[in-house]
């Protein structure tokens, strides 16, 4: 017998995981997703001192900051905060960022107090031992000789140094480089941290399945009892400034080089872009986020120059950027270009209403997936909070998504396309410099 074919329901609007806001004893704003059946909880703290901060000669230090806090305390040392937080099961991690330092842990519910008590030490206590700065700085600088070596790390690195005004902390990496992280002592580190790390303005994002007034005492008894005696200094340092000019090319010399790198990019929208975030996901996705994107039909499925390209509108707190990047043969260098930059004029011309739907059916039917866990959604939230945003942004922008039609994409698109592009390759400059330059597209300049 022949059964009948089921019917498949059409997708229900998605919104983001509602949450709770309250504050500690100490100011430190909380931010609380209560999510049912996810057993593990993810607890992101963020404390607001932007990384253009740093002194310039020891650019690095807010990194290596990050990195030893949890390398021994006034009551435990390296090895027994280690141990407590294995023994325990509490993962721990710890980073800086243009918007300044995210410190996290993930663990089961029972344990969620003793991880954020943990938390606390390293924040309030923390005596940068001389050897373990030394140990993470010796390792910064092994990571540093690692990206030089890496093509699409180099690209990158040579990218933002031309795209952002130099007075502009973006320009340089976040990590330091070998000058600055070289100058860095564990007393540069311990000056840093008193001066910066502060619970003053800091939120702390907690999602997992718990009971939410037993979270708040004991996050009030951990966090909530972080005290810093008087205020940071203050500064204004320009984080991202982009630099003045025309379109640039740098070709960065790597002798016999079988790929050349390209990465490209343009300034581009943030979050709050007049007329909504959400075509700019699915313009993304178009252009370079998928096998069926318009790169990758091309150069990847139709010429064989490449494994894969991607494209990206990457938002910041204030104004973006629009990245394009990949790796290509080295003999296709100047036509894979040339070819680039023609897939993203032609963009101009406009966008049909199949790679729309195909853009907005994928991002809004998948977000459910994606935001299924509960670290998941404390990234997000931590994430969008640093930007001044609440994660009702999410939710918004999905709804704004369903209703895109290909006209959206072409009036998003055409505000962009005329940005000036700072474009890098990576590659063999002596065999294809020549033939880049031919192509007329900006000042080629090697390196």
């Amino acid at each position: 017998m022949v059964q009948p074919r089921p019917v498949v329901p059409v997708a229900q609007p998605w919104e983001f995981p509602t949450g709770t806001r309250q504050t500690l004893s100490n100011g430190i704003e909380v931010l609380l997703y209560n999510r049912p059946g996810q057993h593990i909880t993810s607890t992101r703290l963020l404390v607001p001192s932007p990384i253009a901060v740093e002194p310039r000669e020891l650019e690095g230090v807010a990194t290596m900051v990050a990195r030893t806090m949890d390398e021994g305390t006034r009551s435990h040392t390296a090895d027994e905060m280690a141990e407590l937080f294995e023994l325990s099961g509490i993962a721990y991690g710890a980073g800086y960022g243009a918007q300044g330092l995210t410190l996290e842990t993930d663990a089961t519910a029972g344990k969620s107090a003793q991880g954020w008590a943990l938390l606390t030490e390293c924040l309030q206590e923390p005596v940068f031992p001389e050897t373990e700065v030394s140990r993470h700085m010796h390792q910064r600088l092994s990571e540093i000789e690692h990206e030089a070596a890496s093509p699409d790390a180099r690209a990158a690195k040579e990218w933002a140094a031309n795209f952002y005004d130099q007075r502009s902390r973006a320009a340089r990496p976040a990590g330091g480089t070998t000058e600055t992280v070289s100058a860095i002592t564990a007393a540069e580190c311990a000056t840093f941290h008193a001066q910066w790390v502060r619970p003053q303005g800091a939120t702390v994002v907690v999602a997992g399945e718990f009971d939410e007034a037993k979270t708040l005492r004991d996050l009030d008894a951990t966090l909530g009892a972080w005290q810093v005696d008087g205020v940071a200094p203050h500064d204004d340092s320009p984080i991202a400034v982009v630099a003045e000019g025309q379109t640039r090319v740098r070709f960065v010399h790597r002798p016999g080089a079988v790929q050349t790198e390209l990465y490209l990019g343009s300034f581009g929208p943030d979050r709050r872009v007049a007329g909504g975030w959400a075509p700019y996901p699915a313009l993304s996705f178009v252009l370079g986020g998928s096998p069926n994107a318009r790169l990758d039909a091309v150069l990847r499925e139709e010429k064989g120059y490449t494994y894969g390209f991607r494209a990206v509108f990457r938002p910041r707190s204030e104004g973006g950027t629009f990245l394009v990047s990949g790796s290509v043969r080295s003999d296709v260098t100047v036509e894979a270009t040339r070819l680039t930059l023609e897939l993203l004029d032609a963009a101009s011309d406009g966008f049909t209403e199949a790679e729309t739907r195909a853009a907005t059916d994928f991002i809004g039917k998948t977000a459910p997936a994606r935001y299924a866990t509960a670290d998941a959604v404390a990234d997000e939230a931590a994430g969008l909070r640093s930007n001044g945003l609440g994660t009702e942004f999410v939710s918004s922008y999905l709804e704004q998504l369903a209703t895109l039609q290909a006209a959206d994409l072409d009036t998003a698109w055409r505000k962009w396309a005329d940005q000036p592009r700072t474009i890098v390759l990576v590659g063999d400059a002596e065999a294809h410099a020549a033939g880049v330059r031919d192509l007329g597209i900006g000042d080629v300049t090697v390196v």
